[in-house]
């Protein structure tokens, strides 16, 4: 290629290397084609080389890219369609995390710092609510009310969940740390020095003063006064201290030369931040945490029925612009020091009204016939209703289709107000809210009564007023009744050829053997995945294409803008930018369908991609719907490559049909060698 430095860019689409070059002169054909593999390469105008190489394109790619001379470069290929990430950016554009970029920050510092110890703190929970449950059936005494000794067997059980939330600021401390540019386990060393029991024994040392009704003591330190107090299950000191530590590594960075760095960044880190930790950030963590959740407990205790409804009102709104995450912190910080949190239950109402939406659509999906909703709306209500995760229904359903936020909003608006009039709920667990944390909840009754109105609100508005605009109706109907229609030709295509070896078997022994070699010959024949014009491979206008060295097949011009698969098998790629898919069909047969010439520089403008690579398709199913218009306007041929790219396994790959076809009708056919 004459070098990284003759390199401006490198992008990669389905099967091809794409080099754009300053000089392309003087590369040389034949030793790049006998790369092993290399299929083939092509010249291009201004100074671009596309080199052939099949399925592993984007191992080569990355081969490519991870060499030293070329990781300075970044891929222009990777465009991403209306994927999760994008809806939360999205969403996250509109609020204010879009327009101050230290708040944005702030909120992904907050996220990351809680988000790999979720598992945990689940499982904890669930510990919590077993214990509750045992102790509502009578098993047990009211195990978390002062005083109250159980048995060793169930002090064991009890020990389960502690650890978790006992040493949660230790969790926070290193994933805060590590977040922010820091050394992990120096975070972890510097926390772990006010959960010594060594450190809260100086508040029972002579001298020692009690503060805030007990709950911590000032001792004097070569005459400074230390604050000491429980720090089990905090989260906002970690968080502080994790902020401070990142700026006072990035400082050390720079004034310690690189050859000691190893020794004196955490020596001099921890000699600076211990101290400070302790003396500082420690207590400004807990009394401000504190002072969070009191301002909030006095709103609750000022009229529960107003928290209860503003909360789930609320999160359908904090959710996407993800500032619910002080709120997570601040239910920690209650069940440390209050022993229970009262914010719960409320969002509870909306997570049930999120669940209940999406059950609506489950409903729809099943009865509409749209695989692809019914694949995505059952997979977000099983992660809703067994481990309380709404991200799922939020991102991959509510936001998309924008009709369903109201209706959510009644089932939220629904069940907090049953949990105000009741009182308000409580709980000593910090739970995801779903089906199997109700027992952690107080009031059982109250809480189930409101997530059940919430759900089943959310749901039945849904299912009667619908979640997609005409226009999105439209089209799912359109896709339903395209791949109906192509089942029932594949059905027919497949009368057709047994109907031969059946006719025959009443006839000679002769006649039969060979109808049937005949038959048996034909090992696929391969549906048209769009409706079109035939154009033979020759004349594909892509020399990659024409030339065959992608694959043998034929060409279609297409007369419609939704792609479909054309048998039964798995989705092995497809491209984010819609442009190409790789199948890998029921009978062997691997195949490539390349929508249009060149349409990966559009980036996927246009197109609408339907599936995953690792998806299981039918004989129908749509691939991608394309905006004919767009990819016209920008200069690029229609005509789409469909290619048989595993040929040498068979015997013969041939076209099938000339002229228009319709979707499913016989394109290619291969024969067993």
């Amino acid at each position: 290629m004459g070098g990284a430095e003759n390199i401006v860019g490198l992008t990669h689409c389905a099967t091809r290397l794409r080099f754009q070059l300053k000089d392309a002169s003087g590369i040389d054909q034949a030793s790049v084609e006998a790369i092993p593999v290399v299929l083939g390469a092509v010249a291009q105008t201004g100074n671009r080389y596309q080199v052939v190489i099949g399925g592993a394109v984007e191992t080569v790619y990355n081969d490519i890219m991870a060499l030293p001379a070329l990781k300075k470069m970044h891929s222009g290929d990777s465009h991403a369609g209306d994927t999760i990430a994008d809806v939360k950016a999205a969403e996250r554009a509109k609020g204010p995390r879009g327009k101050f970029a230290g708040l944005d920050t702030f909120f992904e510092v907050l996220s990351d710092s809680f988000r790999p110890i979720l598992g945990a703190l689940l499982g904890a929970s669930l510990f919590i609510t077993f214990m509750a449950l045992m102790a509502t059936l009578g098993v047990i005494p009211a195990w978390n009310s002062p005083g109250v000794t159980l048995d060793p067997s169930w002090q064991f059980v009890n020990l389960m969940w502690q650890g978790v939330f006992v040493f949660l600021p230790l969790m926070v401390a290193y994933n805060a740390s590590k977040r922010l540019g820091a050394d992990p386990w120096v975070g972890f060393a510097i926390m772990a020095v006010v959960m010594l029991p060594g450190f809260a024994a100086l508040g029972a040392s002579d001298g020692a003063e009690t503060v805030f009704d007990g709950k911590a003591a000032i001792v004097q330190i070569f005459g400074l006064p230390l604050t000491v107090t429980d720090y089990s299950s905090q989260v906002f000191p970690p968080l502080l201290m994790a902020a401070v530590l990142g700026l006072l590594t990035k400082y050390l960075k720079k004034i310690i030369p690189a050859s000691v760095q190893l020794i004196f960044v955490p020596f001099i880190s921890m000699l600076v931040m211990i101290p400070l930790t302790a003396f500082l950030i420690g207590p400004i963590g807990v009394y401000g945490g504190a002072g969070l959740g009191n301002f909030l407990k006095s709103i609750n205790d000022f009229s529960p029925f107003i928290f209860a409804v503003v909360i789930p009102l609320a999160y359908p709104f904090m959710v996407p612009l993800g500032l619910h995450w002080p709120l997570n912190a601040i239910m920690l910080l209650n069940i440390q020091s209050l022993g229970y949190d009262f914010i719960q239950g409320p969002m509870g109402a909306w997570n049930f009204a999120c669940f209940g939406a999406t059950a609506g659509v489950l409903f729809l999906s099943i009865r509409e016939k749209d695989r692809q909703m019914k694949q995505t709306a059952t997979g977000a209500l099983a992660a809703g209703l067994l481990g309380g995760i709404s991200e799922p229904s939020l991102y991959g359903i509510h936001l998309r289709f924008k009709r369903i936020y109201p209706r959510m909003l009644v089932g939220c608006l629904v069940g907090g107000v049953i949990i105000g009039l009741g009182g308000g709920v409580k709980t000593s667990a910090f739970v995801f809210t779903s089906l199997l944390t109700i027992p952690a909840f107080d009031n059982i009754p109250l809480y189930a009564g409101a997530v059940a109105a919430s759900f089943f609100t959310a749901m039945i508005l849904v299912i009667l007023s619908g979640y997609q605009t005409p226009e999105q109706k439209a089209a799912v109907a359109a896709e339903v009744e395209a791949r109906e229609a192509a089942e029932s030709t594949t059905a027919a295509v497949g009368s057709t050829v047994s109907a031969p070896v059946v006719a025959s078997a009443a006839g000679t022994g002769t006649a039969t053997t060979g109808t049937a070699t005949a038959v048996a010959t034909v090992l696929a024949t391969i549906g048209s995945p769009v409706a079109g014009v035939v154009v033979p491979l020759s004349e594909v206008p892509d020399p990659v294409f024409s030339k065959g060295i992608v694959g043998l097949g034929v060409g279609v011009d297409p007369t419609e803008d939704t792609v479909y698969a054309p048998g039964a098998g798995k989705v092995v790629v497809a491209q984010p930018t819609g442009h190409a898919f790789g199948l890998l069909l029921d009978s062997g047969v691997e195949l490539l369908i390349h929508v249009g010439i060149d349409t990966v520089n559009l980036a996927g403008k246009g197109f609408d991609v339907k599936v995953a690579a690792g998806d299981r398709v039918e004989a129908g199913t749509p691939l991608v719907t394309f905006d004919r218009k767009v990819i016209e306007a920008a200069g690029y041929s229609l005509v789409t490559p469909v290619l048989v790219t595993n040929p040498k396994k068979f015997g013969s790959v041939d076209q099938a049909a000339s002229g228009h076809v319709s979707v499913g009708s016989p394109l290619i056919t291969v024969a067993a060698k």
